[in-house]
Parts: structure tokens; sequence; C-alpha cells
């Protein structure tokens, strides 16, 4: 192997600035509302109308004066007379005169003279044309005009996560279509002569591609759109033939053959005919990660231990691919963590009753961890952290 003539064990917050400067930017377009879910969204949205569109009652009931009904009581009810009814799309077209009222109905419009609203619960009928009120009509059962949004207000940012409720605020807000990030394409390869696909015999030695099967779903999850290259077996020029697939990517995700080994031809791969950005990050578990291009392509390539590869996708390749910052807080240390001199060390965690405990098994191998922590626990490098103490968390 060539001499290093690149940046050797990268910090995390290095290693995320590295990759992220490689990547294209992605670009926007335009989507009907219909089809924009888990897109982000490329410009500010500002409401093109009022909502409520007018001032309305939220319950079912009768619209008053509230001055003709304080001291209205089941012993001493106000009588008022019925002059008609209001309901969304239909309001009453008068005006609602002293000892009057109105039936209306959730969303319907609050006639002109009338300020408040007492329940259907709390009316009796008293003969064709009148209403006995138990209670005072409340100004508090009003939606007044503008009260979740006003005409022109902003009101959903650039850069947030179209979830199914923020869609219907969209479609609130009048928008038929949405300007959203493009989706990312990434290529996804696994590598290694062990590794054989889910369902197969294995021979001793021999292990199921589950990096590939992790690894696609979380760039799911992150809006991209997913190249599956399959695998390739420890060779040189197997894997120079599955790189060449990957064209018209923006970005290809491998896993395995970046370490130390004899047989880790990916790393080798791109340091003699390819580029390395960087070779090793300063953390644990994913220490032998690798940033480099091949013929432009940025490749990333991750360990081949599976907690190592999605450890290392989680904290580094997320936060950018989303361009959100990972999801974190403190909470005390319920146990003690040990901490590493030169490397920033991602325990398994478990969460409970507001503290932290070490999961145990820390093992790069030991998969299951993944599927059974809340969280890994943040110990930057040099000593642990005591029991007692706050520590940093990210949510799994």
């Amino acid at each position: 192997m060539t001499r290093p003539t690149f940046p050797m064990h990268v910090g995390v917050a290095e290693a995320r600035q590295s990759l992220a400067a490689l990547l294209p930017d992605p670009g926007t377009e335009v989507l009907p509302l219909a089809g924009a879910r888990g897109r982000r969204l490329a410009a500010d949205l500002a409401a093109r109308v009022s909502h409520p569109s007018a001032t309305e009652s939220a319950l079912d009931g009768i619209a008053a004066r509230e001055a003709d009904t304080l001291g209205a009581s089941p012993d001493t009810p106000a009588r008022l007379r019925v002059v008609g009814e209001s309901r969304a799309g239909l309001p009453f077209a008068g005006t609602v005169e002293p000892g009057e009222c109105v039936r209306i109905y959730t969303g319907a419009p609050l006639p002109p003279g009338a300020d408040a609203i007492c329940p259907v619960e709390q009316l009796a009928e008293d003969g064709p044309e009148h209403v006995l009120l138990r209670r005072p009509a409340s100004p508090g059962d009003v939606r007044p005009e503008g009260g979740d949004f006003r005409a022109g207000e902003l009101v959903l940012r650039a850069g947030v996560l179209l979830t199914p409720a923020r869609v219907a605020l969209a479609a609130a807000l009048g928008h038929a279509e949405v300007p959203v990030r493009r989706r990312l394409r990434v290529a996804l390869l696994s590598t290694g002569d062990e590794v054989r696909e889910p369902g197969e015999a294995l021979l001793p030695g021999q292990v199921y591609d589950s990096n590939r099967y992790g690894l696609a779903a979380l760039l799911e999850e992150c809006g991209c759109d997913v190249l599956n290259l399959g695998h390739a077996p420890d060779s040189p020029d197997a894997l120079a033939e599955a790189l060449a697939a990957a064209g018209g990517a923006d970005l290809l995700l491998t896993s395995g053959g970046v370490s130390m080994g004899k047989y880790d031809f990916m790393r080798d791969l791109l340091i003699e005919r390819g580029e390395v950005v960087f070779w090793k990050i300063r953390m644990r578990p994913g220490g032998p990660a690798l940033l480099g291009r091949w013929g432009g392509l940025p490749v990333f390539g991750l360990p081949g231990n599976p907690v190592s590869s999605l450890v290392v996708f989680g904290v580094i390749v997320r936060p950018v691919l989303t361009g959100q910052p990972l999801r974190t807080l403190r909470l005390r240390a319920g146990t003690a963590f040990k901490g590493l001199p030169d490397k920033t060390a991602l325990w398994r965690g478990v969460v409970s009753g507001g503290e932290v405990r070490d999961y145990g098994q820390q093992g790069s191998g030991v998969l299951r961890s993944l599927g059974e922590a809340d969280v890994l626990v943040v110990i930057p490098e040099g000593p642990g952290v005591p029991v007692g103490e706050e520590v940093e968390v990210v949510w799994l």
C-alpha cells in the first residue's frame, strides 16, 4: 500500500464537514402536495388565507349576546328567541338582536351581534321558537378569525420535514404544490467473501448481509433514493466493476473492506486508483471509516462490523444527508461510562426513570445491542463519566 498522503484519524465533526463538502447540491423541485410527504421544504411557506377564515363557533349550540345570558342557571334559566341558524358554508344572514339567539354548529360563522356560545348540552327547548339556557353563554367557545394563522403569515420554514401533520397544514395554508429538496441518489454496496444473502445456507465463518438491509432502511428514512448494487466479493476487479455500476449516483456508500487487513481491498482501491479525503475517525465503534472519490463520485466506506457500520451512518452520514443535527439530550448517568484517551466513545445505553445505564455488551459485532438499546451515550475524548453526572445521548 502506498504511503498515505491524506489526513488520518479525523474528528467526528471534521468527518461530517468533509462528507458535506463532497456532496452535490441536490437542487429543488415542485411537487403536488399529495406526493410531498417525507420531503424537506426548499422554501418558506406563508399562509394564503386566514384560519379560521371567519370568527366561528367551537361547538354545537346557540350563538347569543353574552349580556343576555348572565346569571343563567338550572334554577333560573335565561330564555331567548331562536331567529335562525348558522352552519358551516351557510351562515346566518341577519343580526342577533337583544333577547335573540341563533342555532349554530361547530365551525359555523358567528353571526353579527352575537359574541358568545352556549353548548347544546346546556339547552332546553321551550316551545317552537324559544330555548332555555342553564348556564351563561361563553365567549371562550368562540374561535377568532385568524386565531390559527393569518393571511401572509410565515408558517412553515424551509428545511422542515413534511410530516403528515405538516402536509395537512400546507393544505390549510392554501398550497396545492410545494417546493422541496430533490432526493439524493445513494448507491449502496456491501463487500466481503464471507457475506451471504439472508435465507441462504451458511458455511462456518460466513454471515448474512445485515449491513446492506439496515443501511438501505436508514437511507430511505433519510429521504434518499437507493440504488442497491448488491454484494461484491473481496477482489479488486470485482469491486472496480461494482463501483462502475454506481454511475448517476450522488454518493456511493460501501460496507466492509476499509480496515487494516490484507483483504481490505476497498481501502486499497481508493488509495491507489481513486482519491482519499480521510481514513479513520477518532470514534469507537466505527474508527476505520474512509471517505474518498472514485472517478468524481463521492464514496463513503463504512466498516464491515454491523454495529460500527450503523453507528457511523447514524452519527456522521445521517446528519449530512438530512441537513438536520442529531437528536440529543442530556441525562443523568445511572452507571459509569468509560472514556477513551484519543477517541469519542459512543456506548449503547438504556434509558429508564430519567437516567441512562450502560447496555453492557459493547462489541462491534453485537448487532442485537442496537435493536435493544435506546441511545448512544457520547463520551468525549478523555476520562469517562461517573455515576450521577450528566451525559449527552443520541436517540437511536
